[in-house]
């Protein structure tokens, strides 16, 4: 598989610039990040508490757009984490859905939510 234009690369930049023109490196060391990251996503998270089923008409414009910043925060640390870690995300990517295939084969579980350990037999 090819790599699409280098955009986690570009991200990688954009956000080590922000960091680096504040000086904030020295405040992320990964533990804080993942911390970071887990926050957000409990931000994210907060937004279709309560919701049906949080789809974009059930959002509406003005919480899309919130939900759309907590998913960049959420982004950002996952990017900054990878950055520090020296974390290809994109090979990591590849190579977790190699697992998952062999996990979840699409003929076993095809239209099925459950967690691979329960059927497998």
């Amino acid at each position: 598989m090819s790599r699409p234009g280098g955009e986690l690369e570009q991200l990688r930049a954009i956000v080590r610039a922000f960091v680096d023109e504040r000086d904030w490196d020295q405040f992320h060391a990964p533990k804080n990040l993942a911390a970071a990251l887990t926050v957000e996503a409990a931000e994210l998270l907060e937004h279709f508490q309560w919701l049906r089923d949080g789809s974009r008409e059930e959002l509406g414009d003005d919480k899309l757009e919130q939900v759309r910043h907590e998913m960049a925060d959420v982004l950002v640390y996952l990017v900054r984490l990878a950055d520090k870690l020296d974390v290809d995300l994109f090979a990591a990517v590849e190579d977790k859905m190699v697992l998952n295939r062999a996990k979840y084969p699409a003929e076993l579980v095809r239209g099925d939510a459950r967690k691979y350990h329960e059927y497998k037999g």
